[in-house]
Formats: C-alpha cells, structure tokens, sequence
C-alpha cells in the first residue's frame, strides 16, 4: 500500500485503531470510504473520517463503541454514528425496502451483511466509492475511481446515481474542489434529473463548498450549463450571452466574466469563513443588473445602473438557497457598491464620502475584495493590482470604518440627559447628528454635544411650537 494512505495526525490513528479493534472483537469490519480515501489517494489528509462498519446490526455497533465513546445516533435511513467531538461518523449500509426509486419515502433498513463492493456501488462518483482497511491494509477500487483520479475524471458510479438528484450540485463542487472534468455520460445522465422539490438547505450546503473550497469555481459552474441545470438558477442563465464593451472586457461575455472573477476570488480566500462566503457570493453575484440594463448605443454597449438593478436578482437568487436573512443583507450591498471603490479613487472623495459608504455596506474590506476580483477577471487585459482598492482601504482604516459601519457618538440617553423629550423631533434630530457626525462636522462626544446645543437652540427659536421647545432647558 503506498505511503500516502497515513493518517498524519497521530491522534486520529489512534483513535481509528481503537474504532477498528473494538468492532473487530464484535466479529465486524471497518472500512474507510468515501472522501476520506480519495483525499489520502491524493496525498490530502483529509478533513474528517468516513467509516462504514459491516458484518454487525446497529445494535451491536451502538453497544460498542459507547464503550469508548459518546456516540450519537443520527439518520434512521441510513444508520449513522457521530461520536462527539470527534470528526468521524460511521454507518451501515442499508437497503431500501422497495426497489422502485420513484416512489417518495421509501424505508429502508440496514443491511450489515452487505458486501463491501456492493455498498460502494450506491455510492456517487468513482472517486468516492473506494474503501480501505486500516487493519489489513486492502484497498476495495471496483468502479478504478484511482484511474479517474489519475485522469481528472468525474463519473458517476451507477445508475443508482439518479437516486439522489442533488448529486448533480456535488459534482457542480467536487469538479471545482479537485479540479475534474466531468464525464459525458455523466453529463448526459444529470440532464434527466431535476432539483424541483428537494430541500434548499441541501442546495446550500453543495453551494458553499463550491464557494469557500472551490479550487476553480468555473468548472463546477460550466458542468451546471452544460447539464442543463442552470435552466434551476435563472439568474446565471442570463449571463450567457449578455454582451460587454470588448476595449474594457476583451474576456467575453457577462458569463464568461463571471467565471473568471470567480476563479480570482478561489485563489485570495482568506479561510475566514464568513467573510469568504459572503465576499464569493458578491462575486457571484455582482452582476447581476447587467442584462436588464445592457444597450447598444452609438457603436458602444453600456450597462448604466447595473450595480442597483443587482439587488432584487440577488436576493431571489439567495433567498431560493438559505434563509439567513442577515447574510443576504450583506451581500447585496456588496452588489449593489463594486464599482464605488473606483469612482471614489477617480473622484479623491472625501472622508464624508467613506464614511457613507461604510455606512451603506458596513464591511469596505469585503467591497474592496468583490471589486479586485470584478477588476481582475478581464484576461488578457493585464491586472494592475488595483490601486483604487489600496487606496480605498487605506483611508477606510485610518477613519475606523473599514470593518464596520461609523457608530454614532450622540445617542438617545444624551439627548435624554439633555431635557431633551422622545418624540419625533427627538429621532430627527438624532439623524441630524449622524449625518453631520459622517460629514466631519464633529468627531467626539463633546463636540457632538455641543452641535446638539447650538441645533437645538435654532429649532426652538424657528418653531416654539415643536417638542423640543417644550423640552426642559
């Protein structure tokens, strides 16, 4: 067995042999399946542990490994152990009840007697359905996903492949992560099924990885046009063929620019996670507005106010795949300003002005990389290293705005404080703070507070009849 296939981390081999010991007394087998042997047949160490158990009922799997563990028994479908704290789940394999995979809601039950090579073939792709015994050092490959390996081939395994259709977004990921070209009978297989129906949280979870692990994001969106499953997501599907001006994108089409920003952002990732997700996500999506927005005029395309018309595509677009509210709110600020960084550098705008954008998308060290990615992905235009973002976050963090938005310095309790009554007048003269507080015109506390004297002063004299000159001196 070559090297590779070793864990590095000594504590997870150890842990993985007390796991095969303790089934192996029980008269079972351990397998290690799935992606964990693709990555150690890449030379990755993998992330987690994917372990099938056979030879023993669930039963007697639960009884033993809670001799060492805490262990979790999650899927009634497909009989599966989490051991907590742990990056490891085992299952048995399992068989469905009815052999008719149109009917919705089949049981199925376990089947620990299954054979190895026979739990493989319900796997997905070749890739994936190779097992290995720790113990005795075999490696189980009947559908050569090695050689598919070798090749950068992506296939299914079986036809058994139609049985989940969101298969198809896990290739849409895996081709992505690993860099593979989907097989044409592959392809010709996921045109025949559909993600109608099935639960969005699914849809987002393969869409994540794309974003956040994708080594080469566009392969894993070319192979969803080419399977047909962008007919899924209507808002990439109007990229295809949405003409640019060719002096300032010689790339392509709004598509094929798309992609190539998507490849650049892979290449910057961070591993902040949420940074990473809502950043790839406004690359993604950044233009969106374009074909709503595109004309020919006088020999030369334009898309004025592709950046605003971005938002309601954006949301749909993100509110069909998860429903967290508060990343949609801050992505699509991040579409609708990516060519604000730019403007602002070309204009030398003010402080004023950086502070209001700080105010409208919160986060300018995002904005700033949605827009390098926009700026770079023109091949063969040469990428400049976009000083107009360089110079954008450079002023963003001398004023402290370039992770958050300005916090206001005169809040209600001073107001309060100053005998100033709630009230309409009270909240409009809070907005009157803010805004001069971004435009520069006071920078403290006591600065704020010596605006509000001076503006409440003036509002009693030209309206006594207003809340505020009723308010206690």
């Amino acid at each position: 067995m070559p090297a590779r296939f070793r864990l590095a981390d000594p504590a997870l081999r150890e842990v993985l042999r007390r796991i095969e010991c303790t089934i192996r007394r029980g008269g079972g087998r351990v397998w290690l399946v799935g992606g964990s042997v693709r990555d150690l047949a890449l030379g990755r160490q993998p992330r987690d542990l994917d372990l099938e158990v056979l030879g023993l009922p669930p039963g007697q799997v639960y009884a033993l490994l809670s001799e060492h563990f805490s262990v979790q028994f999650v899927g009634k479908a497909f009989q599966v152990f989490k051991l907590q704290g742990l990056r490891i789940d085992l299952s048995i394999p399992s068989r469905m009840l009815a052999d008719d995979t149109s009917l919705p809601g089949l049981l199925r039950q376990s089947a620990p007697d299954m054979l190895i090579d026979e739990a493989l073939a319900r796997r997905d792709f070749t890739v994936n359905a190779m097992a290995w015994d720790p113990d005795t050092m075999e490696l189980r490959d009947p559908f050569n996903g090695r050689d598919d390996l070798d090749s950068r081939t992506l296939r299914h395994t079986s036809n058994r492949f139609a049985e989940d259709p969101l298969r198809v977004l896990r290739g849409m990921q895996l081709s992505a992560r690993f860099e593979l070209t989907v097989a044409p009978e592959t392809v010709a297989l996921c045109r025949t099924l559909s993600q109608e129906g099935q639960p969005s949280e699914r849809l987002w979870e393969e869409w994540k990885k794309l974003l956040l692990q994708g080594c080469k994001p566009s392969l894993g969106l070319q192979f969803l046009r080419h399977c047909g499953w962008l007919r899924f997501y209507p808002e990439l599907a109007a990229l295809e063929g949405c003409p640019q001006d060719p002096v300032w994108h010689p790339e392509g089409d709004v598509w094929v620019h798309t992609l190539h920003c998507l490849d650049w952002f892979a290449t910057e990732r961070t591993g902040d996670e949420p940074d990473d997700l809502a950043v790839g996500l406004g690359v993604l999506c950044h233009d969106f507005g374009k074909p709503a927005t595109t004309r020919e005029e006088y020999g030369q395309v334009t898309s004025r106010g592709h950046e605003s018309e971005g938002a309601g595509p954006t949301r749909r677009f993100l509110e069909r795949l998860t429903n967290q509210q508060d990343l949609i709110d801050e992505v699509v600020p991040l579409v609708c300003c990516h060519l604000r960084p730019r403007a602002l550098h070309n204009a030398n705008a003010s402080d004023s002005a950086i502070r209001r954008l700080a105010k409208q998308v919160h986060r300018i060290d995002r904005l700033v990389r949605v827009a390098r990615a926009d700026h770079a992905g023109r091949p063969p235009k040469q990428f400049d290293g976009f000083p107009a973002g360089e110079w954008l976050l450079t002023r963003a963090q001398h004023l402290a705005v370039d992770r958050r938005a300005p916090l206001p310095l005169v809040m209600g309790r001073h107001l309060l404080a100053l005998g100033i009554r709630p009230g309409p007048d009270m909240g409009r003269l809070l907005d009157d703070c803010y805004e001069a507080q971004l435009d520069g015109d006071f920078g403290t506390l006591e600065e704020g507070l010596t605006y509000v004297k001076n503006r409440f002063s003036a509002r009693c004299s030209s309206d006594p009849s207003s809340d505020l000159s009723n308010a206690h001196s």
